[in-house]
């Protein structure tokens, strides 16, 4: 019993300690993931959000959340957020090296 809290202890700082990078995202960052290459190489339609201009991702996620810029479910996703959240978000994928 001891050994299994000693291990199942030891695992979950491991995780912790292994997620430093996204545990410094903002709420909801983690998620543009799901569709925008993260890294160097995947082939997708979908631009990578790394290093882009804070402004231009700010300005992207108003467009969709306006429903000025239609997308299959970017319209959907941007109204979940409020404007600092978005601001956040853009703030920290600006800051992450392509």
């Amino acid at each position: 019993m001891v050994r299994s809290l000693t291990l199942l202890i030891l695992s979950s700082l491991l995780a912790v300690a292994g997620s430093a990078t996204a545990a410094d995202a903002p709420r909801g960052a983690a998620s543009c993931s799901g569709c925008h290459a993260v890294k160097a190489g995947i082939d997708t339609p979908l631009k990578s959000l790394k290093g882009r201009k804070a402004a231009e991702i700010v300005e992207a996620m108003a467009a969709f959340k306006s429903d000025r810029q239609r997308a299959t479910v970017m319209n959907r996703i941007a109204k979940g957020f409020s404007d600092s959240e978005i601001a956040a978000i853009a703030e920290w994928w600006s800051e992450q090296q392509p």
